[in-house]
């Protein structure tokens, strides 16, 4: 299912190769119940071609710009030398993805007992294609399900088959903390600052491990290294200015990036 009958133009759609003739290739639109759509020789790929068949061939999967759509007459034109690989292999992956998702929303849907259209529609409402809501489920940790107007199992079918199958990226970056105080209550100064250094931010985790006085190493896992460099930049902030209120000294080492 697709939350439009028919693509527009300027649009990257999927298709499968059904028929090659010596003037055109005539494929099926896979996104969209297998609607037929036409690419006319000119379009097949760049420069002069001496056989169709050195380019297309029936059964292939190919990656094409639709050119013009026309629903009164139930044509639809595209061209394949407009796309270039890095297009072609980002849609074969956002493809496959929708894939993965229209089958997670069928376990969903027996899971709660309900018409799988119902969530379709919720969430191409929502988000216009199935499988960021999954991803979007997982990062926020449940409550992107609760903006979907469904009923409380169908979100808790969801949650609990996004957790199951979708893999959000995350990165790790780490540093080290170097604090020292000459206060006689220096300990308690110190633990105040580790404690500031662990500030409340969603989807992200702060590790601090002692390593040898003055020094603590500082671990941040987040979803993206922006996220993870604002991150650890706020929680060193924090623990530096406490010490350094406190009459001691702070300072932050960045170590090299990781995973």
């Amino acid at each position: 299912m697709h939350e439009r009958e028919w693509p527009e133009e300027g649009e990257l759609v999927v298709c499968t190769v059904s028929d090659v003739k010596d003037f055109a290739a005539f494929v099926s639109l896979d996104e969209y119940n297998g609607r037929r759509g036409l690419i006319p020789i000119s379009e097949i790929a760049r420069g002069w071609i001496k056989h169709i068949r050195d380019y297309v061939r029936e059964g292939q999967k190919v990656v094409c710009k639709v050119l013009n759509v026309d629903p009164d007459r139930g044509h639809i034109d595209l061209s394949l030398k407009d796309v270039n690989e890095h297009q072609r292999r980002e849609k074969i992956h956002e493809w496959k993805n929708e894939q993965k998702a229209a089958k997670w929303i069928g376990f969903a849907a027996e899971a709660a007992g309900v018409d799988r259209g119902i969530i379709e529609e919720a969430i191409y409402r929502e988000y216009g294609q199935l499988y960021p809501a999954f991803e979007e489920i997982v990062g926020t940790g449940g409550e992107a399900a609760e903006r979907l107007n469904l009923d409380e199992p169908v979100k808790r079918a969801l949650i609990t088959i996004a957790n199951e199958n979708v893999k959000v990226p995350r990165v790790t970056i780490s540093g080290y903390l170097i604090l020292s105080t000459p206060r006689p209550d220096g300990v308690n100064v110190i633990r105040r600052a580790l404690r500031s250094a662990q500030p409340k931010m969603d989807n992200v985790d702060i590790d601090l491990v002692y390593i040898g006085a003055p020094k603590y190493r500082i671990k941040v896992t987040a979803p993206d290294y922006k996220e993870a460099e604002k991150a650890i930049e706020k929680a060193a902030n924090a623990a530096i200015g406490v010490v350094e209120r406190a009459g001691g000294a702070g300072k932050f080492i960045r170590k090299q990036k990781t995973g």
